[in-house]
C-alpha cells in the first residue's frame, strides 16, 4: 500500500495573512509540517498543494515537492483531492494541516496502521482526551464520542455526551486525516449534507452518508496556529521542550 501525504497551503489567511511562510523560531511554518512528515518512515510521498509561487519556492528550497492548484479552490480539502486526482501512485492520502506544526511522525503512522488494518473504515483521524475544562464548551473545539470497536457516532462543536451524570469523559479531533484514494475523491463530489452544514464539519458529511470513520485516540496535543498569540505560545513550547519533537 502507498502512502501519500497533501499538505494545502493557501496563502490568504483571514487572521493570519501569508500564514505558511510566518517563522516559528526562525522556520517557516509549512517548512516545520513539511520536515515533520518527511519524518514519518510510512510515508511514501510528501506534496505540499498550494496557490502561491511564494509558498512552492520555499519548499523546494528545502527539497520538497511543491504542487500548484488552481485559486479558486474552496477549502484545503478541495486542494487535497485535486492533487490526489492527479497522481496515480497512492492507495492512502493524508490530509496534513499546514497550521498544525507539532504533528510527527508517531501520529501519522498510527493512521496509517489503524485505516490499514480496519478494512471497515474509510477515513482515520486522531482523538485527544480533553484535558482543560475550558475546552469542553469551546465551540472552537470539535468534540467527538465513539463506538467501543473506536467507529465515529458524532461530532459536535457543542457538549457531548451531555453531563447527565458527572464523571463523563470528553475527547476532541485533532491533527491529521488519513483516507482511502478511492473515498477521498468520492467525498469531494458529494454535496453538503444538512448536519455538516449546520455545525459546519465536513466529518459529518461522511457519517451522514453512512461511511464509517476510525478514531484514533492519542496522547500527544497540537499547537494549531490561527493568531499572533498561537505562534507566541508555540515558540515558547518549543523552547521549553526542544525543537527536535518526535511526535
Amino acid at each position: 500500500m502507498r502512502t501519500l501525504a497533501v499538505i494545502p497551503a493557501r496563502y490568504q489567511s483571514t487572521r493570519l495573512p501569508g500564514k505558511p511562510l510566518i517563522e516559528i523560531a526562525g522556520i517557516p511554518l509549512v517548512i516545520r509540517v513539511l520536515r515533520q512528515a518527511r519524518r514519518c518512515p510510512l510515508l511514501d510521498r510528501v506534496i505540499v498543494a498550494t496557490d502561491d509561487e511564494r509558498i512552492a519556492e520555499v519548499v523546494r528550497e528545502d527539497g520538497g515537492e511543491a504542487m500548484m492548484t488552481p485559486p479558486e479552490l474552496p477549502s484545503g480539502g478541495d486542494r487535497v483531492a485535486w492533487v490526489v486526482s492527479r497522481v496515480e501512485d497512492s492507495d492512502m492520502v493524508l490530509n496534513i494541516q499546514v497550521d498544525d506544526p507539532l504533528v510527527g511522525p508517531k501520529m501519522i503512522g498510527s493512521l496509517i496502521e489503524a485505516l490499514a488494518q480496519d478494512k471497515d473504515c474509510d477515513l482515520a483521524l486522531a482523538v485527544k482526551e480533553i484535558e482543560k475544562p475550558s475546552e469542553v464548551e469551546d465551540p472552537n473545539i470539535v468534540k467527538v464520542v465513539f463506538d467501543q470497536y473506536f467507529k465515529a457516532l458524532y461530532f459536535s462543536r457543542s457538549v457531548i455526551p451531555y453531563p447527565r451524570v458527572k464523571g463523563a469523559s470528553y475527547y476532541k479531533h485533532i491533527g491529521p486525516y488519513a483516507y482511502r484514494k478511492g473515498f477521498l475523491l468520492e467525498f469531494a463530489s458529494w454535496k453538503q449534507t444538512p448536519l455538516e452544514r449546520s455545525e459546519s464539519l465536513e466529518m459529518l458529511r461522511v457519517l451522514e452518508l453512512g461511511r464509517k470513520i476510525k478514531c484514533v485516540p492519542v496522547m500527544e496535543d497540537t499547537i494549531e496556529i490561527d493568531t499572533p498569540e498561537d505562534v507566541k505560545r508555540l515558540e515558547a513550547y518549543l523552547k521549553k521542550h526542544g525543537d527536535d519533537l518526535k511526535w
